[in-house]
């Protein structure tokens, strides 16, 4: 279960798209983010894992790790780019996504994120770049 204490200022996982795709959050913070999502029920009509699933994993990670980076600025992580390669088939099992920062400054972050599967084989590599931004009011 993620600990929501973890995530950030104003971030829940109540509701959300990573909720819906059964991504749990282990670990979290602006220098690693952790998580793990099945692959049942992220398939696609072949019963691979759809490689739009870790896109979604990978955005959530780097974005959850630039919140908690911006935080410390007063600022919030809007995502402006990612890009995934796919290297190899999951058909069940659990994968799991460790981001770590490539570049952490006042204005973007960027981090890289590696998905494993159950064997501990890269599954997908994935690059997501985040625009920093003041956060509205409210937030």
């Amino acid at each position: 279960m993620t600990d929501e204490s973890n995530l950030g200022p104003g971030m829940s996982m109540e509701g959300t798209l990573l909720q819906l795709m059964g991504i749990v959050v282990s670990e979290a913070s602006p220098e690693r983010v952790v998580a793990t999502m099945p692959v049942k029920g992220n398939t696609q009509p072949y019963g691979l894992l759809h490689g739009g699933a870790s896109c979604v994993l990978a955005e959530s990670l780097g974005s959850i790790g630039s919140a908690l980076h911006a935080a410390t600025s007063g600022k919030v992580a809007v995502g402006v780019d990612i890009n995934a390669t796919h290297h190899r088939a999951v058909r069940d099992g659990v994968v799991t996504g460790v981001a770590t920062p490539i570049y952490l400054g006042r204005t973007t972050t960027s981090y890289e994120v590696v998905v494993t599967d159950d064997r501990d084989k890269r599954v997908c590599t994935a690059r997501i770049t985040c625009q920093l931004i003041q956060a509205p009011s409210g937030s």
